[in-house]
């Protein structure tokens, strides 16, 4: 597994604890890298971590509106708390962070929902996120 879907998954961890805990993301991450700082190579991913859990703070309510406009009749309110967390970090990824094509940030969304979620996760995302991205490259 690259440092990045480590990154990812620290993230959403993060984003996902802190919404249920009403708590920000940022600290729960710190201390989890606190936890972690004995390990290898965590440098990497707890860096592309809190890029990302910034980014998701920076940008909430933008996310939030694109999540609950192509969400298709979903309430962000009625979606499982994790694939919210998961869809939180990858239109992050999608709009910006130039650096991950769109299609690497949703296949890791999709693997990450299928992973950790519920059966219909993985394309609940899939389609959610593939609306977005188009809608991106469309602008």
């Amino acid at each position: 597994m690259s440092a990045r879907t480590k990154a990812r998954k620290r993230a959403v961890d993060a984003v996902f604890a802190a919404d249920i805990r009403k708590i920000s993301p940022l600290l729960l991450l710190d201390e989890v890298a606190n936890l972690a700082a004995d390990r290898q190579n965590q440098d990497a991913i707890f860096g592309y971590a809190r890029e990302i859990v910034e980014g998701v703070i920076e940008h909430h309510d933008e996310i939030d509106d694109l999540l609950e406009s192509y969400s298709q009749g979903w309430a962000l309110d009625r979606m499982p708390n994790l694939d919210r967390a998961i869809l939180r970090v990858a239109v992050w990824e999608i709009l910006h962070n130039d650096s991950v094509p769109d299609g690497v940030a949703i296949n890791e969304a999709v693997e990450l929902a299928k992973e950790l979620s519920t059966d219909e996760s993985g394309s609940f995302v899939n389609g959610l996120l593939s609306r977005i991205s188009s809608t991106k490259a469309a602008n």
